[in-house]
């Protein structure tokens, strides 16, 4: 049983949490709904939250069948996917990966804005994806069910960190109008440098991995 936590889920919540980074969506989200009334962004929440776990909870069940059929190894999608992190850490590092983040909601505001357009449907664009299921959620997702150790055991176990994190991000959302009032820029920063060590650290382990699973580095 240890193994299993020691093993799985204490990488899988680290990779994940770091990835997903529920404390930095608080702000964004805060922007994304401001002017709503707490009942709606309260729904809002609600949907983006369980619309960014159904498509990551496809991509960990679909995942491996999709590499198998595309032919791709498990070292290959290893080193790919730590490089994908590695940059997604460096983007963190240098925050890059905020400004980017800031973007997407403003683009989609002012597409909102053009249409005149409500903006119930944002739980979907920028929330659900890609601020929460994006390209580093899914690529790491498969990555850990592709890797988990103990079969089915561990594959379980990195479902239940991925629904974990992703009701960690609800709570986060439903309480975030106290919560923003405490998460100043400066805070936000600062959190965001750590976590991008952190996730360096993790991708450069997968990507040595996956080199030493393909027969290079002894």
């Amino acid at each position: 049983m240890w193994s299993l936590w020691s093993e799985v889920a204490i990488p899988a919540f680290a990779t994940l949490f770091v990835i997903i980074d529920p404390i930095g969506l608080v702000p964004l989200f805060l922007a994304i709904t401001a002017g709503s009334s707490d009942k709606a962004r309260h729904r809002t929440a609600w949907r983006a939250t369980i619309f960014g776990f159904t498509i990551l909870l496809v991509f960990a069940v679909a995942g491996q069948p999709v590499l198998n059929f595309l032919g791709i190894s498990l070292p290959a999608f290893r080193i790919a996917g730590g490089i994908l992190l590695f940059l997604m850490a460096l983007e963190m590092l240098f925050e890059k990966r905020a400004a980017r983040r800031e973007q997407n909601v403003e683009r989609s505001s002012a597409e909102h804005e053009e249409a005149d357009d409500p903006l119930d449907d944002q739980w979907v664009f920028p929330l659900g994806t890609p601020l929460i299921a994006g390209p580093g959620a899914i690529a790491s997702i498969i990555l850990l069910m592709s890797t988990a150790p103990q079969g089915i055991s561990g594959q379980i176990v990195v479902i239940s960190v991925l629904f974990a994190v992703i009701a960690l991000t609800l709570v986060l959302f439903l309480i975030a109008g106290r919560l923003g009032r405490y998460l100043s820029p400066t805070a936000t920063r600062a959190m965001s440098r750590i976590l991008g060590m952190i996730l360096a650290a993790l991708a450069v382990q997968f990507v040595l991995t996956g080199l030493a699973d393909a027969g290079f580095g002894g």
